[in-house]
């Protein structure tokens, strides 16, 4: 896949995400997307929770693990160790944000461990792509610090973004700083 067609699925999952995020919790009352979850309305057993974990985590998660995988393939034969760890490392960070929908929470106990699975998944989305973006930014020429930037704005906004943000927003924006990483690194990598 050539990096224009690659930017483009990355964009592609963000307007699915945030288009799915917003219609299909638009039908559970009294959510609001200042305070509670993404995953929230794909817990198992709500009306809908299969349609929206689909949208919401396993269609962009899809999407973004063959952008991933498009970046590992654009490294040079002679590429350093330090990017293909990356790239490697990015792929299985998309891989977790699937497995986030294939692994829903359970509304009833979010200390079940169902809920603790969904939580797994969601710290190994967050582990993989914060050691894994700086790693692989090393690879791309130019724009090296606007690519570190964007990277770090993800664990930012997940891990301390809610001592100055409502909790949702929060999470909402380190979703969003995600898939724009991923659009920019494909629209940069040569």
């Amino acid at each position: 896949m050539n990096r224009a067609a690659a930017a483009r699925l990355s964009a592609a999952a963000l307007l699915v995400f945030a288009c799915a995020l917003f219609a299909l919790a638009a039908r559970w009352p009294g959510y609001s997307h200042l305070w509670h979850p993404v995953a929230l309305p794909g817990a198992a057993g709500l009306p809908g929770a299969r349609l929206f974990n689909a949208m919401v985590f396993v269609l962009p998660g899809l999407c973004v693990a063959w952008v991933a995988w498009s970046l590992r393939s654009s490294l040079d034969a002679a590429a350093a160790w330090p990017p293909r760890i990356g790239a490697a490392l990015l792929l299985v960070s998309a891989l977790a944000l699937v497995a986030q929908g294939l692994l829903p929470l359970d509304a009833g106990n979010l200390d079940s461990g169902a809920s603790r699975l969904h939580a797994s998944a969601w710290t190994i989305w967050l582990i993989a792509f914060t050691v894994g973006a700086p790693l692989f930014a090393g690879a791309p020429r130019g724009e090296r610090a606007a690519t570190l930037a964007l990277a770090w704005l993800v664990p930012l906004c997940a891990l301390f973004g809610a001592a100055i943000l409502p909790e949702g927003i929060a999470q909402r924006l380190a979703f969003v700083a995600w898939f724009a990483w991923f659009w920019w690194a494909a629209a940069r990598v040569r």
